[in-house]
């Protein structure tokens, strides 16, 4: 799929299972907090919180009961972590293509001011994004219109694209301030994996894409 870019143009990207899989994050929190639990067994450890997260347990309560650690303090060192994630393959040279053409490039995501700015430290992108807008700093979630509102401002007077890829929330607010929207489909690894349900005309995006190295800049 062609994206024509030039200097008015403006690409704004969701983050979680858009420019990476959150899983990732999930298994790289897991992964850090056995090593603290159980430094010399943490492998098993993480095996198995992975399994109880897969069949549905609150896991963090089953470890809690079992171990000499509160649930919140488990909260928070999953929170706080620093991730060991790496962007979807294309997204870097997507990025750099984009900029080469002196297209924009933002982020639109639901989530934590500080959890959410270290995943993008972590992917390596936050040379290429003019503005950031994450829900908690905003005060709003999507689909808001504030969200989506709050890049027109910053980055006024563009040709708006959102990439997303859940259509329960991502493209209602798109949609109704006329962006262009493309979902990137789900990879089999996403977190919210309902999507077909909600594949209403309000909430379809404009394209799909199966993988972001479908998107060539022109």
């Amino acid at each position: 799929m062609d994206i024509r870019v030039d200097s008015k143009t403006v690409i704004v990207f969701d983050l979680d299972d858009t420019i990476y899989n959150e899983l990732d994050y999930l298994r790289s929190a897991y992964s850090e907090i056995a090593q603290k639990i159980l430094p010399e067994k943490w492998e098993s450890l993480f095996l198995r919180m992975f399994s109880l997260y897969r069949c549905q347990q609150n896991v963090f309560q089953i470890l809690s009961e079992e171990f000499s650690i509160g649930s919140d303090e488990l909260l928070k060192l999953y929170r706080n972590h620093t991730p060991n994630i790496r962007p979807f393959s294309g997204i870097l040279d997507l990025m750099a293509r984009i900029k080469e053409r002196n297209g924009k490039i933002a982020i639109i995501t639901d989530g934590r001011t500080a959890t959410q700015n270290r995943k993008i430290v972590a992917l390596g992108i936050k040379n290429y994004i003019e503005k950031i807008v994450i829900s908690e700093e905003i005060g709003t979630e999507k689909p808001n219109e504030q969200n989506f509102i709050a890049i027109e401002k910053a980055i006024p007077n563009g040709n708006y694209t959102y990439i997303a890829d859940n259509c329960k929330k991502d493209f209602i607010a798109p949609n109704i301030l006329g962006w262009n929207s493309i979902c990137l489909i789900d990879n089999g690894k996403n977190i919210h994996r309902e999507n077909y349900l909600h594949t209403t005309k309000e909430k379809s995006p404009k394209n799909y894409i199966r993988s972001i190295k479908d998107l060539n800049v022109v």
